[in-house]
């Protein structure tokens, strides 16, 4: 056998492992504990109708204070407890339609830090009109309904 055919080889039976990881992880992600997720063909989004995840309850303390500031519409630093503050960047465009459609969305920083510091993927998105709200740890990979 070739050194090139014994590479070739080597990475057939190295991507077959990882396949199997992955598939492995996937089976592990979708359980009795969990809901189903809804997958959606433009993006790939998996969208959960609850939270169950861990950090859900962040999420949701982030969103008693958003709502306590009257869900601020324009991007920027607002100021949160205990000498912190928190970012909204404005508008959540929702352009691969991975929440439901003919709604305006608001995204939310999850965690405070000091003015300035760098965002996290932490966002919760909120529907303007009706306040539903989704909790994605991921940057808008994953939604989890709060």
């Amino acid at each position: 056998m070739t050194a090139d055919r014994k590479s070739r080889t080597r990475l057939g039976r190295l991507l077959s492992g990882f396949a199997l990881v992955a598939t492995l992880a996937g089976l592990a992600l979708v359980g009795p504990a969990v809901v189903a997720p809804t997958h959606t063909d433009a993006a790939q989004a998996v969208v959960y109708n609850s939270c169950t995840v861990s950090r859900c309850s962040a999420a949701r303390t982030a969103r008693t204070g958003w709502s306590s500031l009257g869900w601020p519409a324009s991007a920027g630093w607002y100021s949160w407890p205990y000498g912190q503050y928190n970012y909204t960047g404005g508008r959540f465009y929702n352009r691969e339609g991975q929440l439901p459609a003919n709604a305006t969305y608001g995204e939310y920083d999850v965690y405070s830090r000091a003015r300035g510091a760098s965002r996290d993927a932490y966002r919760i998105v909120v529907n303007r009109s009706t306040r539903e709200t989704w909790f994605t740890p991921d940057h808008y990979v994953t939604f989890y309904k709060l």
